[in-house]
């Protein structure tokens, strides 16, 4: 069924919560610049069924999505804190106050996947426009943009040799246990202490002891691997599909070698990758590449989309370009980007790089060195965002976390500027009760 419709009729023993409120707050006047109908009838089209209870109101889980994302918090703690904050509750709609959870938490989960990416995408649109509303950027600022690709982490361990098959060995003896199939041995006591003991010969520096402890497990994991797979058939159908492809991926691990390119980093996220960042004190990350594409001028993000399969920066270049033309209405006709992205054309798109020398005038050299101004707010959507570590799950997962963290800074930069104008005004205001 499709969502609720909201009740507006006043109760008369009740007091709105517009009446008791700041109504100048920044988080009201926020809800006032943001297109909660386009959002919903957007978000509607996500239900297909016809029976059954009538879904949540789509203003409210936007709004607890944006509140998410822009305050750094996981679907407990958004929840919880709404219930909190009358301010949070007056942007999500609410009229008067309430005092329990609105829903409980797993229903974002579920929210998020009926959605999908164009419909978190709906979401960065509607910041956009909250941003020309709030006049944040101009109209005219998303035809000059910078683009540039970071690494979003995925919530996985470090995926060292000895954790992954011991990890392999937990689940499936769990498997095993959950589809009633009775294993010879499980290496409980085992496969743990094994892989303490070869964290320790690494440490120690002991490679030759290390080596063999680690042929010791991959030996002891190949054993239980094969037994469960020599019982797959006893299992139900839909068990059987699980098994199978958790063989499938045990198999993967045992496998693999040091030097292979498409290795599998953890056993539940096989869409990790492993992305060299060139850096010291991160040599490497491990999760998915993300393009994100900011005004030139402000940095307000009007594109951010993963690009799986660790691509060459220069080939995601016109995807990146495509997404801030369909999200913003705006076609760019600049844009900035560093060195990574030499050697792409793109027609009807003036691309510059700090690499250029022939015909760079004083005013297109400033433009250019801006380009760096991606930089900080790369690293904002990281520290004061959620773009630092992704646990949503799958490929999926990874694209609309990324578009979901561009809204979180956008609003923070709209957020930003109505707690600046309102600081402003009230200096005004007592600065002339004190000369009256």
């Amino acid at each position: 069924m499709g969502p609720k419709a909201r009740v507006t009729e006043r109760d008369f023993f009740r007091q709105p919560l517009l009446e008791q409120i700041n109504l100048r707050h920044p988080l009201v006047r926020l809800a006032g610049l943001i297109d909660w109908e386009h959002l919903g009838a957007a978000m509607s089209e996500s239900f297909v069924s016809g029976a059954g209870r009538p879904a949540t109101s789509p203003r409210l889980i936007a709004g607890l999505l944006y509140l998410q994302h822009t305050f750094d918090l996981s679907d407990e703690e958004v929840v919880w804190q709404w219930v909190e904050n009358p301010y949070w509750q007056v942007f999500t709609g609410e009229t008067f106050l309430q005092t329990e959870p609105p829903i409980d938490p797993s229903s974002l989960t579920r929210w998020r996947k009926r959605l999908g990416e164009a419909g978190v995408e709906e979401f960065l649109a509607a910041t956009i426009e909250a941003a020309k509303r709030a006049g944040v950027i101009k109209a005219s600022s998303v035809k000059r943009v910078i683009v540039d690709t970071t690494v979003m982490p995925k919530a996985i361990a470090h995926p060292t040799d000895s954790r992954l098959l011991e990890r392999c060995c937990e689940h499936l003896v769990k498997a095993a246990a959950r589809h009633g199939l009775k294993l010879r041995q499980n290496y409980n006591r085992e496969a743990p202490r094994l892989a303490v003991q070869i964290g320790r010969y690494a440490h120690a520096k002991q490679y030759k002891r290390m080596r063999k402890s680690l042929r010791t497990l991959r030996s002891r994991v190949g054993r239980v691997m094969r037994d469960v797979q020599r019982q797959v058939d006893r299992a139900s159908d839909s068990g059987r599909v699980a098994l199978l492809g958790l063989i499938a991926r045990t198999k993967r691990i045992l496998a693999q070698k040091p030097k292979d390119k498409n290795k599998l980093y953890a056993l539940h996220a096989p869409e990790v990758e492993c992305l060299a960042k060139g850096k010291i004190r991160t040599p490497y990350e491990f999760g998915v590449k993300v393009s994100i594409t900011t005004t030139h001028k402000e940095g307000l993000v009007v594109g951010a989309r993963s690009m799986s399969g660790n691509p060459y920066d220069g080939h995601t270049l016109a995807e990146a370009l495509e997404q801030a033309a369909i999200l913003s209405d705006v076609s760019p006709e600049v844009a900035i980007v560093d060195r990574g992205y030499k050697g792409v054309a793109i027609d009807g798109v003036k691309i510059y790089h700090p690499g250029l020398r022939r015909g760079i005038t004083r005013g297109l050299r400033a433009m250019i060195r801006r380009r760096s101004a991606i930089e900080p707010a790369i690293g904002h959507m990281k520290t004061d965002g959620k773009l630092d570590r992704n646990w949503l799950k799958g490929a999926l997962g990874d694209a609309m976390h990324a578009v979901l963290c561009g809204a979180g800074h956008n609003l923070r930069m709209i957020l930003r500027k109505l707690r600046f104008f309102y600081a402003f005004m009230l200096a005004l205001l007592l600065n002339s009760a004190v000369h009256m």
